[in-house]
């Protein structure tokens, strides 16, 4: 025993109380296509990425950080040279669509971090010349390409491809690109559903095929799977948007990665319990395609998310749905609230595993994710006036048996009532006659 003199002693022991902690929501990965100039680019302080690392998922924190690794100053200094030549070769037109493809991708990086964003993934295709079929969007997951690559990234909550309707199609030595085709760009957006479908932490961000108009974009769509679980994992934005261009030359881009700006935007402001619309679309010159309301109507009702332009507000995204016909899945919030809910309370419950399958660990589960919701609740994610009306928790005897208890099995069951958008907000105005007044 140590002799001590007369004194105050302060012991710190740690309280037992497991917190979950929320996960991150507003980091997408972006697949598309990539290149190398055929000059050697000036060098800069960030070298650009080698062939096998723009292969597999690349963390990219900044828009300047993008064009240094993914060399878009040579390529928009390559593209602009080609584009001066009066006289050009089957090879230099070829090689001016290859650039062009590659700047799908670049614009919708650059849309993310404008709107909002932080960080995201890049996931290369190093043959732009070359349509990319179902199996080579799939990747390998122990290569860490494609789709497959992002299985080893679970801080990814949105996957793009800007670059999907160029895949479909290879380049040609003609002047116009040539046009998609729309079955091989649905069996791709299966491709990315599933994926996404199969992870449960994360929504495709899909873009509608180019140069649409709403009749033969409403046929498309009907050809799509809509049935769950795969439908509550598609989010689908009309129209495509006209852009300034990264390097100077306007273009009109898929939105899906303008999109995944505003819902990293909507997060940070408000929470991922909140629609991601009614929000401003920044970098956008303006639209190709302009809907009337009677439209965005018979799209909003296939879960098509329109983008609109509003005199005096500018050009927002106007809607917020799945593309599934179920009442519980129907609103993009709710489906990323219930991921993020379920994400956050699997990766801080993992303590749990080997302990003493007991009334005491059953105690200590129902105590953190009792705390977790009750947060959530008072950030306005759950609806109700109390918690007791937002949600329960149930991780007892009634719902633990010894037939589970013997399998080694622990059973928290949990429901919560999460918030929905006022989609429609309905005013009831009537006039009324004025009153006689009264006389002295």
């Amino acid at each position: 025993m140590t002799t001590k003199p007369p004194g105050v002693y302060v012991t710190e022991k740690s309280s037992g109380v497991r917190m979950i902690v929320g996960v991150g929501t507003s980091t997408p990965a972006f697949l598309g296509y990539t290149t190398t100039p055929t000059e050697t680019p000036i060098e800069t302080g960030t070298p650009p990425f080698t062939p096998d690392e723009r292969k597999i998922p690349q963390p990219i924190r900044g828009w300047q950080e993008f064009a240094d690794r993914y060399s878009i100053g040579g390529l928009g200094t390559e593209l602009a040279a080609l584009r001066k030549k009066s006289d050009k070769t089957a090879a230099e037109l070829k090689r001016i669509q290859v650039i062009q493809r590659c700047f799908m991708l670049a614009e919708a990086v650059y849309g993310f971090f404008a709107n909002g964003g932080t960080s995201c993934y890049v996931v290369g295709f190093l043959n732009p010349d070359a349509a990319v079929t179902e199996s080579g969007l799939g990747g390998d997951a122990e290569a860490r390409t494609g789709l497959g690559g992002l299985e080893t990234v679970p801080e990814v909550t949105m996957v793009a491809v800007p670059s999907l309707w160029d895949m479909t199609v290879a380049a040609t030595d003609a002047e116009a690109p040539p046009a998609p085709h729309l079955p091989t760009g649905k069996s791709l957006i299966g491709k990315v559903v599933a994926h996404c479908t199969t992870q449960r932490n994360r929504l495709a961000v899909v873009d509608a095929p180019p140069k649409l108009l709403v009749e033969p974009l409403k046929e498309f769509v009907g050809t799509l799977d809509s049935s769950d679980p795969d439908a509550a994992f598609t989010a689908l934005y009309y129209p495509w948007v006209n852009v300034p261009g990264v390097d100077g030359v306007p273009r009109t881009v898929p939105p899906s990665g303008h999109l995944a700006g505003v819902w990293a935007r909507t997060d940070a402001e408000r929470g991922v319990f909140k629609a991601p619309a009614n929000q401003n679309l920044r970098g956008v010159l303006d639209l190709p395609t302009l809907l009337t309301d009677d439209q965005n109507g018979e799209l909003n009702d296939k879960g098509i998310n329109c983008l609109r332009v509003f005199p005096g507000r500018g050009l927002l995204v106007w809607g917020a749905r799945t593309r599934s016909s179920s009442r519980d899945w129907r609103y993009l919030n709710v489906r990323r609230l219930v991921s993020f809910l379920s994400d956050s309370i699997r990766q801080s419950s993992t303590w749990a595993v080997f302990e003493p399958n007991d009334d005491r660990l059953w105690a200590a589960l129902r105590h953190s994710v009792t705390s977790f919701l009750t947060d959530q609740w008072r950030q306005g994610a759950l609806l109700g006036r109390t918690p007791d009306e937002a949600f329960y928790v149930i991780c007892d005897r009634t719902n633990n048996t010894s037939s589970t208890i013997d399998a080694g099995q622990v059973i928290c069951d949990i429901g919560i009532a999460p918030v929905r958008p006022a989609e429609f907000v309905h005013f009831t105005i009537t006039q009324i006659a004025g009153q006689p007044g009264q006389g002295g």
